[in-house]
């Protein structure tokens, strides 16, 4: 079985380079499972902006399975890029989907919880009405929208608030302004749910595992994956500085202290009940994860 995977330089691309040895040695789990072999492209390798590349990269490995983390996430200059944005995020998605359609390939797709406008105060769930306030949001939906209208054989998998030991991200952050600052400021009134990229690495690989071993239209669709529990950034900062002995001073402040060009969900918790449901998924709490 190959797997194919865009964006391989990025986070999440990191982090299944980083299992990869798991699953492609089929001693290491059960017979029932197929092994993957893994083809990792970058955007050097594969530009998914540009369809006839896309074409000759899917000719040339015959994916049954192609994980699309390839994107533009640069939440705040998205806003002063949108027609770069709009390329990667929403024209790259549908040149994914048209060749996955060509060649009888499944797609994972990994969207974000910035399709959604912050103002609920429960869990997001798959139904509720996404409606994105920013460019970064409305092209990634823009990208779900094509999947959709595209292809039948999906799975649009959205996350939030991603970190990893690869890349860059808050965690790493926080971790750089620690060793410059005595003091730092985080928001304190927008909520999530941090999610180790590894743990949603390991999360795809079950999905393409489970179904390649039952097959059946039923299960594609858009899903939520996140860790469990729910915390604000300030909480997010406090616990890496705890978790790492770091002692310094960290003030909670109001989103209205700290302007950015993008406007974040003040709410943006994901539901994973039917990710669970429907695969058997355990999730780690954000707290467990983290350490």
């Amino acid at each position: 079985m190959v797997v194919l995977v865009t964006g391989a330089n990025g986070q999440l691309g990191q982090s299944l380079q980083f299992i990869a040895k798991n699953y492609s040695d089929s001693s290491h789990f059960g017979e029932q499972e197929q092994q993957i072999d893994f083809v990792f492209c970058d955007s050097s390798t594969l530009d998914i902006t540009n369809f006839n590349n896309v074409t000759q990269v899917f000719q040339q490995f015959k994916p049954n399975y192609c994980i699309n983390a390839a994107a533009y996430t640069a939440v705040d200059k998205a806003e002063s890029e949108p027609e770069k944005a709009h390329l990667i995020n929403a024209v790259g998605a549908k040149n994914i989907a048209d060749v996955c359609k060509k060649t009888n390939c499944i797609l994972l797709h990994i969207s974000t919880d910035f399709v959604f406008d912050g103002t609920k105060k429960t869990p997001y769930t798959e139904e509720d009405q996404p409606n994105p306030t920013g460019v970064y949001g409305q092209t990634k939906l823009d990208g779900e929208k094509a999947i959709q209208n595209t292809l039948d054989n999906y799975f649009i998998i959205r996350t939030s608030w991603v970190y990893s030991q690869f890349g860059a991200n808050f965690m790493k952050t926080m971790l750089r302004l620690a060793s410059e600052r005595d003091s730092i400021s985080v928001v304190n009134d927008q909520i999530g749910t941090p999610t180790h990229a590894l743990d949603l690495a390991e999360c795809l690989l079950k999905i393409i595992q489970t179904n390649n071993r039952q097959p059946t239209t039923d299960n594609f669709g858009i899903y939520h994956f996140s860790n469990e529990g729910q915390c604000s950034w300030y909480d997010f900062a406090k616990k890496i500085f705890e978790i790492n002995n770091i002692n310094l001073n960290l003030q909670a402040i109001p989103t209205t202290s700290y302007p950015t060009p993008a406007q974040r969900p003040c709410y943006s918790v994901l539901d994973k009940s039917k990710i669970k449901r429907v695969f058997g998924i355990e999730i780690k709490n954000w707290e467990e994860s983290l350490k």
